[in-house]
């Protein structure tokens, strides 16, 4: 049987494939409101075109969450509740993202098929995603008695301490979870701003769009550091030092991405909405949904898990 450690990286490389293809679909969305053809959509297909880009935010804040838990919470360590909750919001954001599939697919067609043809289209491709993603795995799933036993291996490996050079492999990979797609981003980015429509948007709202450029540009920086510490100061050697030092750097990472894809994503529902309210909204929850996942939950837990261990050793004093 696979042990817990290799269980956990498998659950972060499988997060790592999900949120490439989400962090693309986000690029392209950002990018379409700029394109010449989305003026010629029509109204309906623009706000589900913000609709899809809400839903794929929803999912890369899902599927970012469990390695930002890992590194502030769990500050590296396996466990078998960190391996649940990997699966379990991976799981997650595989709704929302065969939705954003469905309803880019629909838009994509709308102008070849017409409206009808465009919702069949999105509609199936929606539902192969979810039966294939859900109702396959849901009729071969283990039975509860295979999967308590399951759990129960899980949890005699939970007073293991993971090897440094575990942390260090777990911590590359989180950042690989997140570093592919924000330069994608980037490029996006980039793009848009020799882009006609952008030509179109308020001085105010080119700044805005600057600035999460710079953002985004800046959590690129953060994400790389810790590969050019290890090959330069490290020499490739795998030591404690390094592990504190990627930790850092992929937790600070999170805050320029987080400000960067909310700015853009206010830039973006300005632009088919032509409400600075609904945009503010918008971007906003976006903002409270990733600093809500990516902080807040996993400095509860951090905090909770500080206080079990100081009650747990009170507990073992001698009176």
């Amino acid at each position: 049987m696979a042990k817990l450690k290799d269980k956990v990286q498998d659950a972060l490389d499988e997060n790592r494939m999900m949120v490439l293809g989400v962090q693309v679909l986000i690029g392209f969305d950002y990018r379409a409101v700029f394109e010449k053809g989305f003026e010629w959509l029509p109204r309906a297909a623009q706000l589900w075109k913000l609709g899809s880009l809400s839903v794929l935010l929803v999912t890369f804040a899902l599927l970012i969450a469990p390695g930002a838990d890992h590194r502030i919470a769990e500050e590296g360590e396996d466990s078998s509740w960190f391996h649940r909750y990997t699966t379990t919001f991976a799981a997650l954001a595989l709704c929302p993202f065969a939705v954003a599939m469905g309803i880019d697919l629909a838009i994509a067609c709308v102008r070849v098929t017409g409206p009808a043809g465009a919702v069949a289209a999105g509609a199936a491709i929606a539902v192969v995603a979810l039966v294939m993603w859900y109702g396959v795995e849901l009729l071969f799933r283990p039975d509860k008695a295979r999967r308590e036993r399951m759990k129960a291996r899980d949890q005699q490996q939970d007073g293991e301490k993971t090897d440094v050079r575990h942390k260090i492999r777990h911590a590359l990979t989180e950042a690989r979870v997140v570093l592919p797609g924000a330069q994608a981003l980037l490029g996006f980015q980039f793009v848009t701003m020799l882009m006609e429509g952008f030509d179109k948007l308020p001085p105010a709202l080119k700044w805005l769009h600057l600035g999460a450029l710079g953002c985004i540009a800046v959590a690129i920086i953060l994400l790389i550091t810790p590969a050019a510490w290890h090959r330069i100061v490290e020499r490739g050697e795998e030591t404690e030092r390094m592990h504190k030092l990627a930790t850092a750097m992929i937790v600070a990472a999170l805050v320029p991405i987080a400000l960067g894809l909310s700015a853009d994503f206010f830039v973006v529902a300005y632009k088919v909405t032509k409400s600075a309210a609904i945009a503010g909204g918008l971007s906003g929850g976006a903002l409270a949904l990733f600093a809500a996942l990516w902080f807040g939950v996993t400095l509860a837990r951090r905090s909770a898990s500080a206080s079990e261990t100081t009650a747990s050793s009170a507990a073992r004093a001698p009176a």
